[in-house]
């Protein structure tokens, strides 16, 4: 793990980059972490990494949680019926004309 400052990293930015290929970095602002640069490998991994920080997504996260332990959540098979027939009503009609 590397750690520069702030002012570091903005003198610096290509170079820390390419460090954060190797290793994370830390970057600080008075001597405490403030942010991470770390590569991205490809876009699944950026959304991963989006929706695990997202205060919005941990909240509906949570929400279900809270309401599979309360209501028990629905059996399986219900489940699978209940999407088969929201697919086969959200199906737009096909367009004829060429």
């Amino acid at each position: 793990m590397k750690i520069a400052s702030v002012a570091d990293v903005k003198a610096n930015l290509s170079a820390y980059i390419k460090a954060s290929e190797d290793e994370l970095v830390v970057i600080t602002k008075n001597g405490k972490p403030v942010a991470v640069l770390l590569p991205m490998k490809d876009d699944d991994e950026l959304e991963r990494l989006t929706l695990a920080y997202s205060r919005r997504f941990q909240t509906i996260l949570q929400e279900a949680r809270e309401q599979l332990r309360t209501t028990g959540g629905i059996p399986h098979d219900d489940f699978w019926r209940e999407m088969e027939a929201e697919s086969t009503q959200e199906k737009p009609a096909q367009d004829n004309a060429a």
